[in-house]
């Protein structure tokens, strides 16, 4: 199972692309509402998450993914269970993701210390001891997988694809959707 945790405040495309590239591969995901199963983007579009954070069963988490957007990120800190999400993902060998400022809340959590990473223009900063690949659209580290931007969306969703599925998959969905 792989978890998208959705904070009020995130970004649409960063969410939305990888979601949609991940279930054309067969990828089981759900989407995590943070406070609540409403959840308002940070362009006003809202998503009805498939369950709610009290919800996840992480024994068969695969992969847990943050989409960024500052509301969003803002959201995730503020979720003790979301941070305990993230944390058991990491400590258990799954995957972690992260796109835009999402990488920063993971840096919180010491997951990215030591790796190599990308994240939003400026954020670097944020980044602690993540050793950072300046303009890289997608970087995956092991079982560290992070994007730049909503630009970088389609690439990083691709990236998720080939880490659960692997490069063939992630090739068919490249065809599928045409990318030129």
């Amino acid at each position: 199972m792989v978890y998208m945790l959705l904070g009020t405040g995130f970004e649409e495309t960063e969410a939305i692309a990888p979601l949609d590239l991940l279930r054309r591969a067969g990828v089981e995901v759900l989407t995590v509402g943070i406070n609540g199963k409403a959840v308002s983007g940070s362009h006003k579009i809202v998503v009805e998450a498939d369950i709610t954070i009290g919800q996840m069963d992480l024994t068969n988490m695969e992969m847990i993914i943050i989409p960024g957007g500052l509301g969003g990120v803002a959201s995730l800190r503020s979720s003790k269970e979301a941070l305990e999400a993230l944390k058991f993902g990491w400590d258990n060998g799954k995957f972690v993701a992260a796109i835009c400022a999402g990488p920063t809340v993971l840096a919180d959590l010491g997951i990215t210390d030591g790796l190599r990473a990308t994240c939003y223009p400026g954020q670097e900063k944020n980044m602690g001891t993540a050793l950072m690949q300046e303009n890289a659209a997608v970087v995956t580290d092991g079982r560290l997988i992070t994007g730049t931007s909503a630009g970088c969306a389609i690439s990083f969703g691709l990236a998720l694809v080939e880490a659960l599925k692997g490069k063939e998959a992630a090739e068919t969905v490249r065809k599928q959707i045409v990318i030129r």
